[in-house]
């Protein structure tokens, strides 16, 4: 069924600099208002916390939140950026995507970096991720999911442009069929590089081995989930892990390329996944206050262990495309359409697995100086 939106999305944000801190809050509600559905109108919520401190010359402390109150994944301040590119073996997994369905996403993270050497660094973080549906009714085949991660790294450049390191990374996945608990725990040690062929154009590449440890966790009285059947037991398996990304920032333009193959949390599945992710991101500068920017990414996630009666596993292709105008130094004018498909087989949320969004958004935003 088509419809059309209306979404107002007003948002303030404070931006502190000193020499040793910066600190950034941003906050931003939104109403959403459907032409023909409106038992669909909604009220957003985004607020988001970035901090950094400079505990000394060489060592680093920062942390950052972010939450999202929603019934609409594209609701977002800037729409374009719903096709995100990452590289990270820490990236939150949120590609499966229940287009109209009230959720709250929460990720954050802290972390510490001390510069020892004039070439050498270690550091220390720690991540966390939570998803929840308020409304079970409305994401049949769909379930809460969290994660909890840690990792501790050492890298050393061995030239100008040349970095090498190495990654201690744990994570706990965590998802809530009803009734019980799916929990995953993975330990790995991974390897990585970095070049810069340019000052702005550098390439990366990181792998080793990812152990994973599925414990499935249910009452020992009942024996049925939210798909019909018993899980099957907990296991032990080895997995690769690898991935890579390129970016590239040139005058006018700038490109973006990432991959990643990991074990990562369910995205709303029964449990924790083993995930293939590929994204990219192109954006031009047309003329001093027109510019172009297309993104997009596929995702495969095959959920590890599941009972073999049930085939959770499937993929996720989203892309976006979109002109920006800005008028004047506070007005812009942004025009963009949306692309996604979705493909898993036992999500009932998901039996239409296409939506198509077009877009147009107008925003005004200036800025003022405080404390002077």
């Amino acid at each position: 069924m088509s419809d059309v939106s209306y979404s107002v999305a007003p948002f303030i944000a404070l931006d502190e600099a000193t020499p040793r801190l910066h600190l950034a809050l941003t906050y931003a509600p939104g109403f959403t208002f459907y032409q023909r559905e409106t038992s669909l109108n909604e009220a957003d919520q985004n607020a988001s916390i970035d901090l950094e401190y400079r505990l000394s010359p060489h060592v680093t402390f920062s942390a950052r939140d972010g939450f999202q109150k929603s019934s609409n994944v594209f609701n977002q301040p800037d729409l374009a950026s719903v096709a995100a590119v990452t590289g990270s073996t820490e990236a939150a997994n949120f590609s499966v995507i229940a287009p109209i369905a009230d959720r709250l996403s929460n990720s954050g993270d802290a972390g510490i970096t001390y510069q020892f050497a004039a070439n050498s660094m270690v550091g220390a973080s720690g991540t966390f991720t939570n998803l929840h549906y308020p409304n079970q009714a409305e994401v049949p085949g769909l379930v809460d999911s969290g994660s909890q991660s840690g990792s501790a790294f050492y890298s050393l450049r061995i030239a100008r442009r040349h970095y090498v390191g190495a990654v201690y990374q744990y994570q706990r996945l965590l998802s809530y069929p009803v009734p019980g608990t799916n929990e995953t725990q993975t330990n790995a040690v991974l390897v990585f590089y970095t070049v810069y062929l340019r000052p702005r154009f550098s390439i990366s590449f990181f792998g080793g081995p990812q152990y994973a440890d599925i414990g499935t966790q249910w009452p020992p009285t009942t024996c049925t989930n939210i798909v019909g059947t018993c899980p099957t037991p907990g296991s032990r398996s080895w997995n690769p892990a690898a991935g890579g990304s390129l970016g590239w920032q040139g005058h006018l333009s700038s490109v973006a390329v990432s991959y990643v193959h990991l074990i990562s949390s369910g995205s709303g599945l029964i449990g924790a996944v083993r995930m293939d992710n590929a994204s990219a991101s192109l954006r031009q500068q047309l003329t001093r206050r027109l510019s172009a920017s297309v993104g997009g990414g596929y995702t495969q996630n095959d959920v590890l262990d599941a009972p073999p009666t049930v085939s959770s596993n499937g993929h996720t292709i989203l892309g976006t495309a979109g002109l920006q105008q800005q008028f004047g130094q506070h007005l812009n004018l942004q025009l963009g359409y949306t692309r996604l498909h979705q493909d898993y087989a036992s999500v009932a949320v998901l039996a239409t697995p296409n939506t198509n969004r077009e877009f147009v958004s107008i925003s005004y935003q200036f800025a003022k100086a405080l404390g002077r």
